[in-house]
């Protein structure tokens, strides 16, 4: 009985238009449950864990946390717009022999790429190649926000932080060049 239930209240929802896509096909920005999903990929990991408004600083901020694999985008006067899943550097890189853990603080994007942009440093045997759509460079040692096809519930990377595709390149539209990127501590 609570199946057939459930699949009549999923007809209604898709009979009334209310699976959050329009019927053009583009995302309306809302899930059927009223969450804001701009990008719309139907994540919403960290919405939870980070909260709805920050202090403003008149700039766009990007948090990553490690620990949870999750994220939170803030416009400018510090409401939350977006969060989603994301992957950052793994605890020890066999190829590197060292850890690859991606760089805690406070940083700046300094550069952006479209979804074009490839690492020019991994894979290591290739000097680089790997695909990075939309990366947004942050500090000063290489380390970037970028797309991925793998982005695991766990920390994978050399040392960036990964989202998906869909994601990056949403991101990629909504943050500048000097938005703020915090990677909080493992």
């Amino acid at each position: 009985m609570l199946r057939i239930l459930l699949l009549a209240l999923s007809l209604a929802f898709f009979a009334l238009g209310l699976t959050g896509c329009a019927s053009n096909g583009s995302s309306s920005g809302f899930s059927m449950f009223g969450h804001h999903d701009p990008d719309g990929d139907g994540d919403a990991k960290g919405s939870g864990h980070f909260p709805a408004h920050r202090k403003a600083t008149g700039r766009k901020v990007f948090i990553f946390n490690p620990n949870h694999g999750s994220w939170a985008a803030y416009d400018g006067s510090g409401k939350r717009v977006n969060t989603g899943r994301g992957s950052g550097g793994k605890s020890y890189c066999p190829d590197l022999g060292r850890s690859c853990r991606t760089v805690i603080g406070t940083f700046r994007i300094n550069r952006k790429g479209d979804g074009s942009c490839v690492s020019g440093k991994f894979p290591l045997e290739t000097n680089g190649g790997a695909p990075m759509p939309y990366c947004m460079h942050f500090g000063s040692k290489g380390y970037a926000l970028h797309g991925s096809s793998h982005v695991p519930d766990y920390n994978a990377s050399h040392g960036c932080i990964r989202v998906s595709p869909t994601v990056a390149r949403w991101l990629n539209g909504f943050l500048n060049v000097g938005s703020t990127i915090i990677v909080r501590p493992y």
